[in-house]
């Protein structure tokens, strides 16, 4: 199972910038997690050359559902966020399709044939940029963002990274499967960008990752 959860501050931002680092260590020696990603947020919606401030997240891949919502529901990183947060929103992912690396892995081997292909998608994309690369990457940034505000379908979606220019990510929702194939193979301006980032060698490491939204969860604190 993967989970991806956001965490809103309207105080203790500077709390919160600091766990993208002193988390670590108490992350990596939890039980039953096999992969995760500490990720800030970008401003707006989309990719963003500026950070929110207010906004962080956290990408978790899974043993099993038990070991996912005992670390959400019971788990000691959980207690802080509920007593430094304002919100917390959860999402509960089942891997379907996914290709491509993450800091030379793909988490999302696990993937199931057997969905619900009327539900909830969830979409991250994932890139390490080129750096002789960045300006022009940037540079397409507002094409790439308007398309998918504009695409039918798309529920909610965010930009969130590691590193601020050079290791960008997004989450999106759908409302379903069909949706996602309509944005992805009969939307001009994204099939370009797609073609753009090859030809141009964008890319120094990308991945693409397609879920089932299992089940989703708003806590405000």
């Amino acid at each position: 199972m993967t989970t991806i959860s956001f965490f809103k501050y309207e105080k203790n931002k500077f709390w919160a910038f600091t766990q993208m680092s002193r988390s670590f260590d108490s992350l990596s020696k939890t039980n039953g997690l096999s992969f995760f990603k500490l990720l800030g947020t970008g401003s707006g919606t989309g990719f963003s050359l500026y950070p929110d401030f207010s906004t962080y997240a956290i990408l978790c891949v899974w043993e099993n559902e038990s070991n996912a919502k005992d670390f959400i529901n019971h788990g000691n990183h959980s207690k802080l966020i509920s007593e430094k947060a304002f919100s917390r929103e959860d999402f509960f992912l089942n891997p379907i399709k996914s290709h491509g690396l993450w800091d030379g892995v793909n988490p999302f081997t696990d993937t199931k044939d057997q969905f619900n292909k009327e539900g909830k998608i969830g979409i991250i994309t994932r890139a390490t940029l080129n750096k002789n690369k960045l300006f022009e990457f940037w540079k397409s940034v507002p094409q790439a963002s308007l398309a998918i505000q504009n695409a039918k379908g798309v529920q909610w979606f965010k930009g969130i990274g590691e590193w601020p220019f050079i290791q960008q990510a997004t989450f999106s929702v759908w409302d379903s499967l069909d949706s996602v194939k309509n944005f992805a193979y009969g939307t001009s301006v994204h099939s370009k960008i797609v073609i753009k980032t090859r030809k141009r060698n964008w890319y120094k490491e990308d991945l693409f990752a397609r879920f089932e939204i299992l089940n989703s969860q708003l806590i405000i604190f």
